[in-house]
């Protein structure tokens, strides 16, 4: 018999894509769109922000449908962008609780500049959804915090600190806050070293952390999608 019903295959059947492909090119287009501008505007080195670097981790998540990789920006960016996301919505109505985002509000900055900006509010709704269908991966903890580490040191050891410089005001300074809390100086109140090690050990304890076990609670990891369904043929 050679109906659906009367014989069964045992050759694995690949698991449906479970990042819509529109949801991919859409993506990779407006990060193609973002590259080159920021590299114009801010230069490459704008590129070691840990925002940008998840923005750029998650291009490679989407298509390879890849639980760790989408898992690793979201662990690490969640609450800071979260922050980010609150203080827009304040200064909306007229009630920053940081000023973060006042930039956003800053009409001598062009629209298209905000707008690309924008991502920021997006990108953390856009990772819970892809962890969401992909699981979460608890080697994100720890694969993120090396990341975190690895940057902090290059952008403390390599990058300008605080303030930019008056010819060219646009250059990126105290990547991921390395030199201190504001981008006016750096910070005054202990050592510079005492503050990259504060910084290394406060973000994986305070942010990581926590983000990890919520993450861990809320979104188990979707093992059943890997495993191949028999075809009926």
């Amino acid at each position: 018999m050679t109906t659906a019903e009367s014989r069964t295959d045992a050759t694995p059947r690949p698991a449906a894509n479970r990042i819509p492909l529109w949801v991919k090119i859409a993506y990779t287009a407006f990060v193609a769109v973002l590259v080159p501008y920021y590299w114009k505007t801010y230069g490459p080195t704008n590129f070691l922000y840990f925002c940008d670097v998840a923005l750029l981790m998650t291009v490679a998540g989407l298509w390879m449908e890849s639980a760790l990789i989408v898992s690793l920006p979201t662990v690490g960016i969640l609450v800071p962008q979260a922050l980010w996301m609150a203080d827009f919505l304040g200064s909306a109505v007229g009630m920053p609780l940081t000023g973060m985002t006042a930039y956003m509000f800053d009409d001598q900055l062009s629209l298209f500049a905000r707008g690309l900006s924008f991502f920021h509010f997006w990108l953390p709704l856009l990772l819970l959804w892809a962890v969401w269908r992909l699981g979460y991966d608890r080697r994100a903890l720890v694969g993120w915090t090396v990341l975190a580490w690895c940057l902090q040191l290059v952008c403390y050891f390599a990058m300008p600190a605080p303030p930019a410089p008056p010819d060219n005001p646009n250059v990126p300074v105290n990547i991921n806050y390395v030199f201190g809390l504001n981008e006016a100086g750096p910070q005054t109140w202990m050592a510079p070293e005492a503050f990259l090690a504060l910084m290394m050990i406060g973000l994986p304890l305070l942010i990581f952390l926590p983000t990890h076990a919520a993450l861990s609670w809320a979104f188990a990891p979707r093992r059943e999608a890997e495993i191949a369904e028999p075809v009926l043929t």
